[in-house]
């Protein structure tokens, strides 16, 4: 019989998993980063090991892939599960097997009644992907307080970045040493939140851009998560995550299992832009991404609110197909009773008193002017002031105790819906079903704006349940009505993650259309989300979330970062934006191949008012640069701007697009006041373009092509 090899290395795309098995236990990853050549097992553990047997100390020697304190791990369990008010704590049989890039591991205690299947695949561009399943093999049933997937990273990551913000300022970095022990961010709002940590970030050294090591975790859920990081003194850091369970949330009977949400590991030897490279790579690489080029849209929420008027509507419609508009979307104030925002979620019907012929007219009206017709629901949610909540006051998800004290639960002026009851689910996804049939809608934006308090679902903790119930419906919704797309909106960006991005097309990044807080919510939304599927209009000159005035020019570039539209009532517009917004629309047509194909990259400037986004294509041909200055600039001389990731062998004919209107000052440089320059790839990488010193919230967009 062949000797049994207990080490397993799994390697794509420049990243490798080294697994090892012991004769007793769950595997452990003795590495998780650059790729590995093969290695033999006795010289790994000679390298690896930290003391000669029989030496011993009573504390895991490694990390396996679940810890517990079983193993004699000191830090957060990675499985907790209780039995008869039991913890249980389990030896593991388990076996291994795969390929080149997964293996999947099989684990039993019978005198437990637990079994388990954790799977690490590293797929496309070098994404790691756990999932882990837990089954109650045992005679009685099984609490699950988490399961919590998790990979060694080196002492030597010395920074840990997660992100916070608020409404219309989501995305916000923060960055600090790493902590010792055990520590978790948790999220507890039923979604993300605005608030959400999005990603765990462990870097050598201060974050960089376009530098540097990063080890990345994302939990692919859109609700309550743990992010977690371990660092006690006798073994590697861990790094990871799970669903946040409420007690009592999740209850197996024997033989049912839990499925814990997919968590993706990231890591990058090339800084943030290498985690986002990735990712990006991964998500363009799935079957069901996007393929159809990514249409220019108007959206009428601050166009018209809710003043709805059929005719005023129809002139909208017209206007924006004389823009180059391709999707017209009617946003909320539609269906019955809906004047403001204090009633009628839950009544998905088309309101008669404002729309006495339907919606099908202004849907076939803009059908014909060549345009898509998209529309406003809110199906997870119920007013009070409702027909639906005056029929089924017991469709509520929250504890019916308190629902008489409004000011309590009500948020927004609105309560949550439970679509896990099958009556409620049927009841909203045959509502909408109607009206996507009988409008002819082709999007719609699916919006979420309150968090979960409370929620109460048959007894228990009910956000486990709603958010399987909401990605079941999107993808019911999907299969009648093929062709139909859907937008995540959650009051802007509080629901930005994988897990729904496995049912939706894009997601809205934020309520707030202020160019300047656009920027950095862009970016670092795009640490996660290529452009493609991240929606940013163009608002009007003063922004509705901020009062801020900017120009066009700023408002246009900043648009150009993701999916690219408008959130503007166009018939107030000068002729002069008129022709500006008729040339952007033209614009973003041309160079959307590229914009949502590409590497994006943060090309290095010290000046804090300054960001530059660029836009790199896959063989590096083309490139667009994105400048803005979202402040004063800080020195009478701007820097060079530096251009990485083109290609060095090139030269670049480098043009100022003039459909982006930039004012600079003083100092404009001659190859800015000529339009364009040619230079090779080599120069533009490492010596860089002197910029001019734009004045605050300006823009200026380059475009790069091969000379």
């Amino acid at each position: 019989m062949a000797e049994r090899n207990p080490m397993t290395l799994l390697t794509r795309d420049g990243v490798s998993l080294l697994l090892h098995s012991p004769a007793a236990g769950l595997p452990c990853v003795l590495h998780w980063g650059a790729a590995l050549t093969e290695v033999g097992a006795e010289a790994v553990s000679s390298a690896l090991d930290r003391q000669t047997a029989p030496g011993t100390l009573d504390a895991a020697w490694w990390p396996t892939l679940l810890p517990t304190e079983g193993d004699g791990w000191s830090g957060r369990p990675g499985l907790q599960v209780h039995r008869d008010g039991r913890l249980l704590n389990p030896r593991w049989d388990a076996q291994i097997e795969g390929d080149a890039h997964t293996a999947t591991i099989t684990a039993h205690d019978a005198t437990a009644g637990l079994s388990l299947v954790c799977t690490i695949e590293i797929g496309a561009s070098g994404v790691v992907r756990v999932d882990n399943t837990v089954r109650n093999t045992g005679s009685a049933s099984l609490g699950v307080d988490w399961v919590e997937a998790s990979l060694p990273v080196p002492r030597s990551a010395t920074h840990l970045t997660t992100l916070d913000g608020r409404w219309a300022r989501e995305k916000r970095p923060v960055t600090t040493a790493v902590p010792a022990g055990s520590t978790t961010r948790q999220s507890r709002r039923g979604r993300p939140g605005h608030d959400a940590p999005m990603f765990y970030l462990l870097t050598d050294g201060e974050p960089r851009w376009h530098e540097g090591r990063v080890w990345a975790a994302h939990v692919a859920w859109s609700a309550d998560v743990t992010y977690r990081y371990d660092r006690v003194s006798e073994a590697l850091p861990l790094l990871g995550g799970g669903e946040l369970l409420r007690p009592g949330e999740i209850v197996l009977a024997p033989g049912e299992e839990y499925a814990a949400p997919s968590v993706f590991l990231v890591h990058s030897d090339a800084g943030l832009d290498g985690v986002a490279d990735r990712v990006h790579r991964w998500l363009r690489a799935r079957p069901g991404h996007p393929s159809t080029p990514r249409p220019f849209t108007l959206n009428t929420w601050e166009a018209v609110y809710f003043d709805q008027r059929p005719g005023h509507l129809v002139e909208l419609a017209e206007r924006a197909a004389e823009l180059g508009v391709e999707r017209f979307v009617l946003d909320d104030g539609w269906f019955l009773g809906r004047r403001d925002d204090t009633t009628s979620l839950g009544d998905w019907t088309v309101d008669p008193t404002v729309w006495p012929d339907g919606l099908r007219p202004l849907a076939d009206r803009v059908h014909g002017l060549g345009m898509q017709f998209g529309l406003w629901f809110e199906p997870e949610m119920v007013s009070r002031d409702s027909e639906l909540a005056r029929a089924h006051p017991d469709w509520f998800l929250h504890d019916p105790r308190h629902l008489d004290h409004r000011t309590e639960l009500s948020w927004r002026t609105q309560f949550v819906l439970d679509i896990a009851l099958p009556e409620a689910y049927e009841h909203v996804r045959s509502q909408i079903s109607a009206v996507v049939d009988e409008v002819g809608v082709d999007f719609i934006k699916w919006d979420h704006n309150r968090d979960l308090v409370e929620p109460l679902h048959d007894g228990r903790p009910g956000t486990h349940a709603q958010t399987l119930a909401t990605y079941a419906m999107i993808d019911e919704l999907k299969r009648r009505h093929p062709g139909l797309e859907i937008e995540s909106c959650s009051s802007g960006g509080a629901r930005t993650d994988l897990g729904i991005m496995a049912h939706c097309d894009r997601v809205w990044a934020s309520d707030s259309n202020d160019p300047v807080e656009r920027q950095d919510i862009q970016r670092w939304t795009g640490l996660l989300l290529p452009p493609e599927l991240v929606g940013a209009h163009v608002g009007p000159t003063e922004s509705h979330s901020s009062g801020r005035t900017t120009s066009l020019g700023m408002r246009m570039a900043t648009s150009l970062l993701g999916s690219a539209g408008l959130e503007w009532n166009v018939l107030e517009c000068t002729d002069a934006e008129i022709e500006a917004i008729r040339g952007f629309a033209a614009l973003y047509k041309e160079l959307r191949p590229l914009l949502h194909s590409a590497r994006v990259t943060h090309p290095p400037l010290v000046d804090p008012a300054w960001r530059a986004t660029g836009f790199i294509a896959p063989d590096a041909s083309a490139a667009v640069v994105v400048l803005a200055a979202v402040a004063g600039l800080d020195d009478a001389r701007a820097e060079r701007l530096r251009i990485p990731g083109l290609d060095t062998a090139r030269n670049y004919r480098v043009r100022v697009r003039t459909e982006i209107e930039s004012k600079c000052g003083w100092n404009l440089p001659p190859w800015v006041s000529a339009g364009e320059v040619t230079l090779p790839g080599s120069f533009l990488v490492e010596v860089g373009l002197q910029l001019p010193t734009l004045w605050p919230m300006q823009a200026m967009l380059l475009h790069l092509t091969e000379a």
